[in-house]
C-alpha cells in the first residue's frame, strides 16, 4: 500500500496543479477572483474601562469605556467602535481624529458617546442658560487633514461643542470652542447617518464640514447652539447630500451652506426631504436682536454657496430659503450666494404668526418664489413682487398645518412671546414628527431632479448603509416607511 501511494502521490499532484492552472487561464481578467481585505485595519481588541492617549483598534460591542483624557487616533490607524459601545466622557476631552474613525452602530444597538448621568432638560420654557445641552461638556470629535474616512452609525453624541484645551488638529485653536462633530479633509469622505446629535455650545457648527465629500442622511439634530452656531455647516469645496434629517430648534442657520475665506472649490450641497422646526430664535432672543439680523434660516446660501433644495418641510422657522446677496447689516458683511446655480421648489412652509409667515421669503434675500411652493406663491403676494421685498403674510397664519402625529400646531403662544417660546422648543421629546394620512405634505414632492454622487459606495461598515433617493412626501417622514427612521 506504501508503495502504491509513493507511486500515484506525484501523479495527484500533478492532477491538481492542473486544475489550479486550468481554473487560472480559463479566467478572464474580468473573473479573477481576488480574496477580500479589511480595507481599514483598526488593530487589536480595545479592552473596556478607563481609556486615555492615543488609540487604535477596537472598542467592543455592549462594552464601556471610560475617557479620561483627550484621546488621539494617529495617522495610519483607524478605531472602529462596535454596536452598543457606550463611550462615556469623564472631563472636557476631545477625540483628535488623524487617521480614520467608524462608529458602528446598528438600530438595535447604537453607540453613545456621552456624559454619565447627565440628564437631559426638555422643558418648554425653561432658561437656556441653565440646560446642559448648551454648556458643551467635552471637545467633540475633531478630524484632521490626514483623516480619510470618517464615518458614524447609528450613534448618539451629546453634551459636546465645548471649548478644548490644546488644539491638535489643523484649523482648531488653543482654547477654541469646538463643533461637536468636524471634518476637513478635501479628499477624504465623512459619512454620518441615522444618528443623534444634541446640544452644542455656541460657535460653528454641531456638524462643521470644512472639507471633503459628504452623506447626512436620517438623522436628528436638537438643542443646535445657545445663542449662536448651526445644526450643519458645509464649505471649502465640500459636495454631497443632506437628506431625511430632522432639525429642530437651531440657534442660527439650521443648515449654512458657503464657502471660506480660503476657497478650495465651490461648495455644493443637495438638499432635500428634510424637516425643519422653530429654527432661529435663540441668536435672536439670547445673542441680540441685531446680532441675529439676515440670519436665522432653514437652509442659507451664502459666499458663493450653490445647491439644490427640494421637499422640505418648514414649519415655524424665524426665516425660510435665506439666499444671501451682497449686503452689510449691524458690522457683518455678507457675499452673495451662486444665485445663478441654486435650484428649489415643492418646499412646504408653515407659520403660527405673522413674523413667521411674512418671512417664508426672507427680507433682503434673493429666493425666488416657484409655483411648486406651499402656500402657492401667487395667492398672496402682490403683482410685480420682487425677491427679498417686504411683503404681508398675516393671511398665511396657520393654513397648511402639516399634521404631525404628535406636535402642538396651531402653536398656543399663552402670554409670552413667540420668539421667546420657540427658543425654547428646541428638542424632539415624545413629540411624533411623522405625518398623519391627511396631511398636506403627502405625495406633493418631486422626484425631478439630481442627487449628487459625490459619495456613492454603499456598505454596512466602509460606505453608506443606504443612499436614500428623493421621496414623493414633502419632509423627513414617508408614508411609505422610507426616510428617517427613529
Amino acid at each position: 500500500m506504501k508503495n502504491l501511494f509513493q507511486r500515484t502521490r506525484p501523479f495527484k499532484l500533478f492532477l491538481f496543479c492542473g486544475a489550479i492552472s486550468f481554473f487560472l487561464h480559463s479566467c478572464s481578467k474580468k473573473d479573477v477572483i481576488k480574496l477580500s481585505l479589511p480595507e481599514y485595519i483598526g488593530g487589536a481588541q480595545v479592552k473596556p474601562g478607563d481609556i486615555c492617549g492615543s488609540v487604535k483598534g477596537v472598542f467592543l460591542s455592549d462594552s464601556v469605556y471610560n475617557i479620561t483624557c483627550d484621546i488621539v487616533v494617529n495617522r495610519g490607524d483607524t478605531l472602529i467602535i462596535q454596536p452598543g459601545a457606550k463611550i462615556y466622557m469623564k472631563g472636557n476631552y476631545a477625540f483628535w481624529i488623524k487617521g480614520n474613525l467608524l462608529s458602528l452602530g446598528t438600530k438595535t444597538k447604537p453607540v453613545f458617546f456621552t456624559v454619565q448621568g447627565l440628564a437631559k432638560k426638555d422643558v418648554i420654557g425653561q432658561d437656556p442658560t441653565t440646560d446642559p445641552a448648551y454648556t458643551g461638556k467635552w471637545g467633540g470629535i475633531q478630524g484632521d487633514t490626514s483623516c480619510q474616512l470618517m464615518i458614524i452609525k447609528y450613534t448618539h453624541i451629546e453634551f459636546a461643542g465645548g471649548k478644548i484645551g490644546i488644539g491638535q488638529v489643523a484649523g482648531v485653536a488653543n482654547g477654541a470652542t469646538v463643533a461637536p462633530v468636524r471634518y476637513n479633509n478635501v479628499n477624504g469622505i465623512f459619512i454620518i447617518e441615522d444618528s443623534w446629535m444634541y446640544g452644542q455650545i455656541d460657535g460653528g457648527a454641531s456638524l462643521n464640514i470644512v472639507a471633503g465629500k459628504f452623506h447626512i442622511m436620517r438623522n436628528s439634530f436638537e438643542k443646535g447652539g445657545f445663542s449662536g452656531g448651526e445644526n450643519i455647516q458645509v464649505g471649502n469645496g465640500c459636495q454631497g447630500n443632506i437628506a431625511y434629517n430632522l432639525f429642530v430648534g437651531c440657534a442660527t442657520n439650521a443648515i449654512r451652506i458657503g464657502n471660506g475665506n480660503g476657497l478650495l472649490a465651490q461648495v455644493n450641497a443637495v438638499c432635500y426631504n428634510n424637516t425643519f422646526v422653530n429654527g432661529g430664535y435663540r441668536r435672536y432672543v439670547y445673542g441680540g436682536a441685531g446680532n441675529s439680523d439676515g440670519r436665522g434660516a432653514s437652509v442659507g446660501f451664502e459666499k458663493a454657496g450653490r445647491g439644490l433644495v427640494y421637499n422640505n418641510l418648514f414649519v415655524n422657522n424665524r426665516l425660510g430659503l435665506r439666499i444671501v446677496k451682497t449686503f452689510s447689516y449691524s458690522g457683518n458683511n455678507l457675499t452673495i450666494a451662486d444665485t445663478a446655480n441654486i435650484r428649489y421648489g415643492n418646499n412646504l412652509s408653515y407659520g403660527d404668526a405673522p413674523e413667521i409667515t411674512s418671512q417664508f421669503y426672507p427680507d433682503n434675500c434673493l429666493a425666488i418664489p416657484q409655483p411648486t411652493d406651499i402656500p402657492l406663491p401667487s395667492s398672496f403676494l402682490p403683482a410685480g413682487y420682487t425677491a427679498g421685498t417686504p411683503y404681508n403674510g398675516a393671511s398665511l397664519v396657520g393654513l397648511n398645518n402639516p399634521r404631525f402625529i404628535n406636535y402642538p400646531l396651531p402653536m398656543n403662544y399663552g402670554t409670552g412671546t413667540v420668539s421667546s417660546l420657540l427658543a425654547t422648543m428646541a428638542f424632539v421629546g415624545d413629540y411624533d414628527f411623522h405625518l398623519q394620512p391627511s396631511s398636506p405634505c403627502n405625495g406633493r414632492g418631486t422626484t425631478n431632479f439630481t442627487i449628487s454622487n459625490a459619495v456613492t459606495k454603499v456598505d454596512l461598515n466602509y460606505g453608506a448603509s443606504e443612499i436614500s433617493v428623493p421621496g414623493t412626501d414633502i419632509g423627513c417622514y414617508q408614508s411609505n416607511g422610507r426616510g428617517l427612521q427613529h
